[in-house]
């Protein structure tokens, strides 16, 4: 009797090993942390639509769409302000516009200078996303913190623009949860570049499951779309000295270049990674 035959076991780590990138890990993370310097900066000098969806993902299942206006008031901070009023048709959970208050009022993932010192990065390999090639990194928190959340999760990194064009991840602290009543837990943002230069989020989607009254488990999707990037009007000038300098003026408004690489998914159905 010949022997059995034998199998090639190819067992695949809990942490990956890939070669070096071709450029050193850390000039990598100190240049996309100075391009969300850069990007922040602007990004807070846009206004913006931003459209919410819900939907039930189940046969017979409803959603939910609300739109608003993404402003910054006089005193600084950003606020949103409904343009088009809510339109529900779900079946299973109640979705209000405080809900959607509280679902835009999420910080965004963004890695500056001051921040990465918060974290540590490991370097995962390559990979391609459209037409971009890119370089990813699993990003940790060093430390959890009782007064706010940290990011946890993947990013990738454009290995032309070393800029940060998606994130996937979730919110963490030193406190059960993610600070919120929201159900859901990991979020995937996708980048578009504006002017050619800037990396700006635009697409955030969600899935998770919440248990129904049924004790059934309920399929949700959450999508923001970011759109009608506006640079925000000059503000009243200040009574100053003859001599004082006229302020900068905002930066000229730009669509981001059609479909910006890494598009966002068709549908708004998320890629399999």
């Amino acid at each position: 009797m010949a022997p059995p035959p034998t199998y090639d076991v190819k067992r695949i780590p809990a942490v990956p090993h890939p070669g070096p990138p071709p450029i050193p890990e850390q000039e990598i993370i100190s240049k996309f942390a100075a391009n969300e310097d850069t990007m922040k900066k602007v990004f807070d000098t846009y206004d913006f639509t931003q459209a919410v969806r819900i939907e039930e993902l189940t046969t017979g299942g409803g959603k939910f769409t609300a739109t608003g206006q993404v402003f910054t008031r006089p005193d600084g901070k950003r606020y949103w302000r409904v343009t088009t009023q809510p339109v529900s048709t779900l079946k299973l959970m109640a979705y209000t516009i405080e809900d959607v208050r509280a679902t835009v009022a999420l910080p965004l993932f963004v890695l500056t200078t001051d921040e990465i010192t918060n974290y540590n990065f490991l370097y995962a390999g390559q990979d391609k996303l459209d037409e971009l090639n890119t370089y990813v990194f699993q990003v940790k928190p060093k430390m959890l913190s009782r007064k706010r959340r940290f990011f946890d999760g993947v990013i990738w990194v454009d290995d032309h623009d070393l800029a940060i064009v998606k994130s996937y991840g979730k919110f963490v602290n030193d406190l059960p949860g993610n600070g919120t009543d929201l159900p859901f837990t990991m979020f995937e943002t996708y980048r578009e570049n504006f002017q050619e230069k800037y990396w700006l989020p635009t697409y955030i989607t969600s899935d998770d499951y919440v248990t129904t009254s049924d004790n059934e488990e309920l399929h949700l999707r959450l999508v923001i779309r970011a759109s009608a990037f506006t640079p925000q009007p000059p503000s009243a000038p200040a009574a100053a000295a003859p001599s004082a300098a006229p302020a900068p003026s905002p930066p000229t408004a730009a669509a981001p270049n059609p479909p910006a690489s890494p598009n966002p998914p068709p549908n708004d159905t998320p890629k399999p990674k």
